[in-house]
C-alpha cells in the first residue's frame, strides 16, 4: 500500500507542470468583438476591444474607468477553454440601453458564458428573463503575434 501511495504521489507531481502549461495555453493578446442587435426601441451596436489573457485571466477594457461608456470584461479561462466572464459598464447613451430607470451614468453587469479554442472563441451574454435583455454575442480571435500552443502528440 505504501509503494502504491508513493507511486501515485510521484505521478501526481509529474502531472502538475503539464496541468499548469495547459491552463495557460490561452495566454496572449486577443481581439474581442461584442455585437448586440437592436431590440424594440433600443439601437444595436458592435464593439471591438483588445483583450489580454494572462495567467488564464482575461481582461478587456473600453473607455475611461468611472466615466459613461466605460466597460470592463474579466474572468478566468479554464484549461478546457470554458470561461465565465463578467462585464461591468456605465451607460453612455440611453438609445443603446433598455429599461425604465436606465439613464446616462447607470451601471450595469453582464454575465457571459464563453468557450475558447487555440486561436478563437465565442461567447453569449446571459439574457436573464429575456424581457429586457438581448442576445449579445462575443467573438474572440487570438492575435497573430501570439503563437498558438503546439498540438499534443498522438499516443
Amino acid at each position: 500500500m505504501r509503494k502504491f501511495a508513493s507511486l501515485f504521489s510521484g505521478i501526481a507531481l509529474l502531472a502538475l507542470p503539464a496541468a499548469s502549461i495547459a491552463a495557460d495555453r490561452f495566454d496572449g493578446s486577443w481581439q474581442t468583438k461584442i455585437t448586440c442587435p437592436a431590440k424594440g426601441n433600443t439601437d444595436g451596436f458592435t464593439w471591438n476591444m483588445e483583450s489580454v489573457i494572462q495567467n488564464s485571466n482575461l481582461r478587456a477594457e473600453r473607455g475611461t474607468a468611472g466615466e459613461p461608456g466605460y466597460f470592463l470584461l474579466e474572468g478566468k479561462v479554464n484549461g478546457d477553454g470554458s470561461a465565465k466572464l463578467t462585464g461591468n459598464g456605465i451607460v453612455k447613451d440611453r438609445k443603446y440601453a433598455k429599461g425604465v430607470f436606465v439613464h446616462k451614468g447607470s451601471e450595469y453587469t453582464w454575465d457571459v458564458k464563453a468557450q475558447f479554442k487555440d486561436v478563437d472563441g465565442t461567447g453569449l451574454r446571459n439574457e436573464g428573463l429575456g424581457i429586457v435583455g438581448r442576445p449579445c454575442t462575443f467573438e474572440f480571435t487570438r492575435e497573430s503575434s501570439t503563437p498558438a500552443p503546439a498540438a499534443a502528440p498522438a499516443q
